[in-house]
């Protein structure tokens, strides 16, 4: 099986973290990129072109976290709304009280960089050991409230 033929790992992270975090009693919040084609969320709760959404259990209704899709009816400020997101475009899931839960990598550079035989290409190198590393940059993430 190559590579190529795999499904995404996406959904199954996201489901294994939202039953996780339901499990320990914490609240599950994603952060949706709300300009990704095909999502449906209200935009006049969309800030910097992200919404943050609850999902629990207890604050949707019809809840499904599909292999392409989740969906599910919330209140809005009192108002009902339909919503409707591509897996692709769940940033992230983390737990409103401690905080804990993944960012999830865009997909699009994990297939271009599978295709380039990126491993391979490393341990073919004739690298000097000398060659100083660049050092990674720190942690980059930001409170999202």
């Amino acid at each position: 099986m190559t590579d190529n033929s795999l499904s995404s790992t996406r959904p199954y992270l996201i489901r294994a973290m939202h039953e996780w975090m339901t499990d320990n009693n914490q609240t599950p919040l994603v952060v949706i990129d709300a300009v990704v084609d095909g999502v449906i969320v209200p935009l006049e709760h969309v800030k910097e072109g992200r919404i943050v959404l609850n999902v629990a259990w207890s604050a949707t209704r019809n809840l499904e976290l599909g292999n392409d899709i989740i969906s599910f009816q919330a209140r809005f400020g009192g108002v009902a709304h339909s919503v409707a997101i591509p897996i692709g475009a769940v940033q992230g899931i983390y737990a409103r009280e401690s905080g804990q839960g993944m960012v999830l990598q865009d997909e699009s550079g994990l297939a271009e960089s599978a295709g380039n035989n990126s491993v391979e290409a490393g341990l073919n190198s004739n690298d000097d050991a000398d060659d100083p590393k660049p050092r990674p940059s720190g942690p980059n993430l930001r409170v999202v409230k």
